[in-house]
């Protein structure tokens, strides 16, 4: 994964220009965690904090680790977090210790390669618990190219198909689905066997 230092000043004025629909996105991403019961959660690309918010609005009793690649946005992050335990940390590092409930990602895994995403799935795998959650919110290669809204450089931006990602998913171990769709903007939702 390129090495990107976001601007978490910038970031969320910025970040609902490039992507229609961000806050519908976001909603989609929590809902999708409603009927988990979730007592321990782990995020990855935390960023700002923008999915811990939400997501901790539907289970405010969850004990919170979030890991995100840049400094400057897990600072903001732990100022609208305070009780989290937010770590430095790349997608490709091992991931911290579980098991948890739930896994949630928003924006991030879209990031890593093919493989590295399939590599991601099995280490996500083995730190949820059996019968607990990932839910994956991200920007997708659509089917249909004119669905195409979010502009991807191809260098830091390296999404997959959803097809790919529920099939990578279920390779790892995940029966998976996908719950929301908005031209190349999805959620998945998948269960460890």
């Amino acid at each position: 994964m390129a090495d990107v230092e976001w601007n978490p000043e910038r970031y969320l004025r910025e970040i609902r220009i490039e992507i229609p629909r961000f806050d519908d996105f976001q909603d989609a991403v929590a809902e999708a965690t409603l009927d988990i019961e979730a007592t321990s959660v782990l995020e990855l690309g935390v960023g700002t904090g923008e999915t811990a918010i939400r997501v901790r609005s539907l289970h405010p009793d969850a004990t919170w680790t979030g890991i995100d690649a840049s400094e400057a946005m897990l600072g903001r992050a732990r100022e609208v977090l305070p009780d989290a335990d937010l770590r430095r940390g790349r997608l490709e590092d091992p991931l911290p210790e579980g098991p948890f409930d739930l896994v949630v990602s928003a924006l991030a895994v879209h990031h890593l390669d093919a493989s590295g995403k399939r590599e991601l799935f099995r280490r996500v795998a083995a730190a949820i618990r059996p019968g607990g959650w990932f839910v994956l919110g991200d920007v997708v290669v659509p089917d249909r190219p004119e669905d195409a809204q979010i502009e991807i450089d191809w260098v830091v931006d390296l999404p997959d198909s959803a097809a790919d990602q529920l099939d990578w998913l279920a390779d790892a171990g995940f029966v998976a689905e996908l719950v929301w769709s908005y031209r190349d903007l999805v959620v998945i939702r998948a269960r460890r066997r």
